[in-house]
């Protein structure tokens, strides 16, 4: 019973979160504009100033799990091959393929993922996250143009991989990380005082600007389950029917199960790994969260089939709901949460 309470007041502040967006919207107390500007708001300012302050928080970068990001990056290129069979196999129409890889392989780690391993496992375990995120939004954003451009047809691939390299390197969930690591690699540089502290911290010589920052971070997660609750659409579900459930049923059983599960056996069974208990919380946020809102946007640019990445990204919230909550109970039996 312990372990059922645990999973359901750690899941359930996401879930009612979310439910309010979506009663908000269809109250006409949230326009569809306020829900474009507040998911730039928070894609642009306060969930990378959230990153940074995570990141920033970590004591060094020895402390960073350097075989849990070896095998998020490992587990995730494998996941990709995965769904490239599910695609190829599944249906006919180019543009719904590479649609239904990106479900496959990319997660909401960042706003349903890093507040989820947060609820799950504190401060401590939202650092190794928030530091996981700087290898995973990186890969996951690669892997997707891949994905969106494999099974269409056109004579400018290149040119279209390179320019959205350019904005994945000017993407500001990454400059958020990336600050955050710079931050903390000059920290660990800098002279200590005769009491052991750094001569300079951005906490303690300039608190005005951490503080403004950690308001910004503070914002992000009730604003962006808000966001999400009222983008919620359940039109067109019919036509895509069978796509829609082999690519949940693959992204939110299928991929959690096998990821978590060999992470698991190869760390606690036959000592292959070598990662804390702060990691478990992370896997969960990388592997068992739903689609990311942003493939929904991505495909749509990118001509291929728009209204099924749409419909991917609501059918995996909803049924995340409860296979989060099954992997958070079985992993709390195991005392791994």
């Amino acid at each position: 019973m312990d372990n059922l309470i645990f999973a359901f007041n750690a899941i359930a502040p996401i879930i009612l979160t979310i439910v309010l967006g979506y009663v908000l919207k269809r109250c006409g107390l949230l326009s569809e504009q306020f829900l474009k500007i507040g998911n730039k708001l928070v894609f642009n300012v306060s969930l990378p100033c959230m990153l940074f302050i995570n990141v920033y928080s970590i004591e060094s970068l020895e402390t960073i799990d350097t075989d849990l990001i070896a095998y998020a990056c490992i587990a995730t290129l494998i996941i990709f091959c995965f769904g490239i069979l599910i695609a190829f196999f599944t249906t006919k129409e180019p543009k719904k393929r590479g649609v239904m890889l990106q479900c496959v392989f990319r997660s909401n780690y960042a706003i349903i993922g890093l507040p989820l391993a947060q609820q799950l496992g504190g401060e401590k375990a939202l650092q190794v996250a928030s530091v996981l995120s700087a290898v995973s939004i990186p890969l996951f954003n690669m892997l997707a143009v891949i994905a969106l451009l494999m099974f269409l047809e056109t004579g400018n691939i290149w040119n279209q991989i390179r320019r959205v390299f350019i904005n994945i390197l000017k993407n500001p969930l990454i400059i958020g990380v990336f600050a955050g690591v710079v931050a903390v690699f000059l920290r660990s540089i800098i002279p200590l005082n005769a009491y052991g502290e750094a001569v300079f911290s951005l906490k303690n010589d300039l608190p005005f600007l951490h503080t403004s920052i950690k308001y910004l971070s503070n914002l992000t997660t009730p604003l962006a389950l808000i966001i999400l609750g009222g983008r919620f659409d359940f039109s067109s579900t019919k036509d895509n029917l069978k796509e829609i459930i082999i690519a949940v049923t693959a992204r939110v059983i299928i991929v959690p199960t096998l990821a978590i599960g060999v992470a698991v056996y190869l760390s606690e069974y036959v000592n292959f790994l070598s990662i804390g208990r702060n990691a478990y919380p992370a896997m969960v946020a990388l592997y068992a969260s739903p689609v990311a809102v942003a493939s929904a946007i991505m495909a749509e640019q990118m001509k291929n089939d728009g209204k099924l990445a749409g419909q991917l990204v609501v059918w995996t919230s909803l049924i995340s709901i409860f296979t989060i909550f099954f992997v958070v109970v079985i992993l709390r039996s195991m005392n791994l949460l």
